[in-house]
């Protein structure tokens, strides 16, 4: 497993020593705690803390302090109604601390999220470790010729090989690059915070990252999206695992109606109505670009 050696010791050291609790406990989520769950070829998603659980959430919205007369299939039907209309406010109850281990280049993806807390490994007081983001071959892929942020076929043969060793051997010389830029055998050497601009994007950085559920969900219908980017992808997807776990209510109302939903224009939705009459749509006669008319295609096809 990619933990280290410290972090595996500050793991067996903490469930050495479990204590009772009186605040809400999720029985799903409390499997997870501390356990490392493998992503990409180093990194890993693990969580650290957590605060409520579906109760929580509907708690929050009835503003009760215990469950009274209502019943679990009450809690899920408030749960799944507050999802359906959008009412947000009752899932920014619960929160979520994880401990995650990714490459920079999708760090930087993740960022863009910034209703959540942030904690990142400094490389101003720290020295990186050499480990980098190798794709496996079935994920380099060329340049999509109909998406201009997205992959096309896998590359094959000759042209793999020559990309992959392209990968390696750059990753491999800029690291040994900055060991000796920071100073090695009495030289002084460069600031780390210096030396760190040499290293690759696809390094390995680690941070502690803090979200409430509502925004959770949202970072999650983006990346757990099958046109979101294959490399934050499999960390969203280690997400949705640990947190079908945690609010099993909640999970299954986000998987209905945001993960498995679609998003129909005014236009698309005026197509599907003359379609549903009999009425024979073009792309001419929809009013849609033929971008849009694409994904309203995909829609229809897939539904």
């Amino acid at each position: 497993m990619p933990l280290s050696p410290e972090q595996q010791a500050e793991i067996d050291t903490l469930r050495a020593a479990p204590q009772p609790t009186l605040r809400a406990v999720s029985p799903g989520l409390e499997a997870h705690l501390y356990t490392a769950h493998q992503v990409l070829d180093h990194g890993f998603v693990r969580v650290i803390d957590y605060m409520g659980d579906d109760a929580a959430i509907c708690q929050a919205a009835r503003v009760s302090y215990g469950k009274g007369t209502k019943s679990v299939q009450n809690d899920e039907g408030l749960i799944r109604y507050l999802m359906r209309h959008w009412h947000s406010t009752p899932f920014e109850m619960c929160e979520l601390k994880l401990h995650v281990k990714l490459p920079v280049f999708v760090a930087r993806q993740w960022i863009r999220h910034r209703t959540a807390n942030v904690n990142e490994y400094s490389a101003r007081y720290s020295i990186m470790d050499r480990e980098f983001y190798i794709p496996a071959p079935e994920q380099m892929a060329a340049q999509s010729v109909v998406n201009n942020q997205g992959r096309g076929e896998a590359l094959q043969g000759e042209e793999a090989a020559r990309v992959l060793e392209i990968l390696k051997t750059d990753s491999m010389r800029a690291y040994d690059h900055y060991e000796e830029m920071i100073g090695q055998d009495g030289q002084q050497g460069l600031a780390r915070e210096l030396a760190r601009m040499n290293l690759p994007t696809n390094i390995y950085t680690q941070w502690y990252w803090k979200v409430d559920l509502h925004n959770l969900f949202h970072f999650l219908r983006l990346r757990a999206d099958a046109h979101a980017q294959y490399e934050i992808r499999v960390y969203a997807d280690a997400i949705c695992n640990i947190v079908a776990d945690w609010v099993p209510f909640a999970y299954k109302a986000f998987e209905d109606y945001r993960l498995g939903s679609v998003t129909m224009s005014a236009q698309m939705v005026d197509c599907m109505r003359r379609m549903l009459k009999g009425e024979a749509v073009t792309q001419e006669s929809s009013g849609m670009s033929a971008r849009e008319w694409r994904e309203f295609q995909d829609v229809i096809e897939k539904s």
